[in-house]
């Protein structure tokens, strides 16, 4: 993984370092992220591609102020309805979840200081999509969302890190009326940005065989084998042969 150099400057990585390692970044401290690399991290996120090249993501970026306090303040208010329902729905602090040291337990504490100091973290993005159709189709998001993974890689390759999450449901009208937002966009995701408190490192998916299939369904090609040293989770609904 890439660390600091000598100067402060995050260390160069590859790109497909980079796609190997950008993990969700939940805890960040209070350093506010430069202009500079707002311009760039957004930069990279309009030169990703999008449905007959039509560009139709718009993104809004909040830092401080009091409309990004009030913005936070919704967010961070529906983030924590919602984590407290999925935390009980999902069992987070039965099973595992009950010994401190489980993955389980270690991701509720994660989710629960998230949501715990919403307002406090430094960059706020709400990528929007600007319809250009008279009815939303269900295409729409592949139009937006290679655009945020552009934006989370370009934080990851510039020493930042975030999340993407759908929490601005729960406060639609109420972000609209604050941010003037127009009639035919639509809020499809927040993302949030900082300097991270720990690292990046390699993420945990399932093993490549079960992922990936050649000539028939549930049976993976010979080639389909995990690089030596991939880290694993089981985590998700199950997927051979599903």
């Amino acid at each position: 993984m890439a660390g600091r150099a000598g100067d402060g400057r995050p260390e160069a990585i590859s790109l497909y370092e980079g796609l190997l390692t950008t993990r969700a970044i939940r805890r960040y401290t209070d350093e506010p992220v430069p202009d500079e690399a707002l311009r760039d991290i957004l930069f990279a996120a309009t030169r990703a591609p999008s449905g007959s090249n039509r560009q139709p993501f718009r993104f809004i970026v909040l830092t401080d102020g009091p409309v990004a306090e009030e913005a936070k303040r919704l967010i961070g208010a529906g983030a924590r309805k919602f984590w407290a329902a999925k935390r009980e729905a999902d069992g987070y602090d039965t099973g595992s979840g009950s010994q401190a040291d489980s993955p389980k337990a270690r991701m509720a504490r994660t989710m629960q200081r998230y949501v715990d100091t919403y307002e406090s973290v430094p960059v706020l993005v709400l990528a929007c999509f600007r319809r250009y159709r008279h009815a939303s189709a269900y295409t729409d998001g592949a139009s937006v969302y290679p655009a945020c993974q552009n934006l989370l890689l370009a934080a990851r390759a510039l020493g930042f890190g975030g999340v993407m999450t759908g929490w601005q449901f729960a406060a639609d009208a109420e972000l609209r009326a604050l941010l003037h937002i127009p009639e035919e966009v639509e809020i499809m995701a927040t993302i949030t940005l900082g300097r991270p408190v720990g690292h990046h490192g390699p993420v945990r998916r399932r093993p490549l065989p079960e992922l990936v299939y050649g000539d028939r369904w549930g049976e993976p090609p010979t080639w389909a084998v995990d690089p030596a040293g991939a880290a694993h989770t089981a985590a998700g609904p199950p997927t051979r042969s599903q």
